[in-house]
């Protein structure tokens, strides 16, 4: 198998430099580039020492100068869209972890990479466990009728609800069918009981000391059911990424979710 060509957008970033990094030990992967808005220089130093990229804050300058295989984005959602739109169009596939992206977007995803014959993996969470969490919370929200989410992340992210909570609960509510039960607000007060999305409440915690945890609660008549997933380290979410690289290439059009992957979507 010939190595797959990976230009890297967002490459200065947290997660960027951690892709980066587990590109470079991976032996099918090959990173040839690097986008960034912040970058300040022409070349970025790869992590293992096997040389330098070319790194430059455009990213059609980058996709004419060493055509990839496939564009990794973990940007912001105002910068992907128009990234998706130069790549798709230079035929280059694209794996996505940026947050914050609506369903108008979406479409304009699927749209432009099915036009263009190539492959999108749009995933809000690229960690195994995280996934598996949400698989094991659908089969449970079928069998009990009340569900709280408890999301906590590191205090720079800036939406809250986290993609992966909001993905939770309407992963749940559509596997049983309906909405939960929520308890009765006592009228008059102020909301103190997080955001509601199909009748699961969600309560978004930041602070410094985090990385990003959830625990979906569950509750039925004389018990309750918890199911965690705790992030220690980014790198968590490199096999997963890894994965999408390799599976983008055989896709056409969008595909949503780590899980269809991973073959646990029903």
């Amino acid at each position: 198998m010939s190595q797959i060509k990976v230009v890297v957008h967002g490459a200065l970033g947290r997660m960027g430099r951690e892709v980066t990094n587990a590109l470079c030990q991976e032996p099918n992967t090959k990173v040839v580039g690097a986008v960034d808005l912040n970058a300040s220089e022409n070349n970025l130093a790869l992590p293992d020492g096997s040389g330098n990229i070319p790194l430059s804050t455009k990213l059609k300058d980058i996709l004419d100068a060493e055509p990839p295989d496939v564009l990794v984005d973990f940007t912001l959602a105002p910068a992907t869209i128009p990234a998706v739109r130069i790549a798709s169009e230079k035929k280059v596939n694209l794996v996505i972890g940026t947050t914050g992206l609506t369903s108008d977007d979406l479409e304009e995803i699927d749209r432009l990479t099915r036009d263009n014959g190539v492959g999108a993996v749009v995933a809000p969470n690229f960690a195994l466990g995280a996934v598996l969490m949400i698989h094991l919370a659908k089969i449970a929200g079928k069998y009990l009728d009340y569900a709280e989410i408890i999301e906590l992340h590191h205090h720079l992210k800036v939406d809250a609800p986290s993609g992966t909570a909001l993905l939770t609960a309407r992963a749940m509510a559509q596997a049983r069918g309906k909405p939960f039960d929520r308890p009765a607000a006592k009228e008059g007060r102020k909301p103190s009981r997080g955001e509601e999305a199909e009748g699961v409440s969600i309560h978004s915690v930041r602070l410094p000391g985090l990385l990003a945890h959830q625990e979906v609660i569950l509750g039925t008549s004389g018990q309750t059911l918890s199911i965690r997933h705790d992030t220690i380290g980014r790198e968590c979410y490199m096999p997963g990424i890894i994965l999408a690289i390799k599976e983008v290439l055989k896709q056409k059009g969008l595909v949503y979710g780590l899980d269809a992957l991973l073959g646990l979507q029903e």
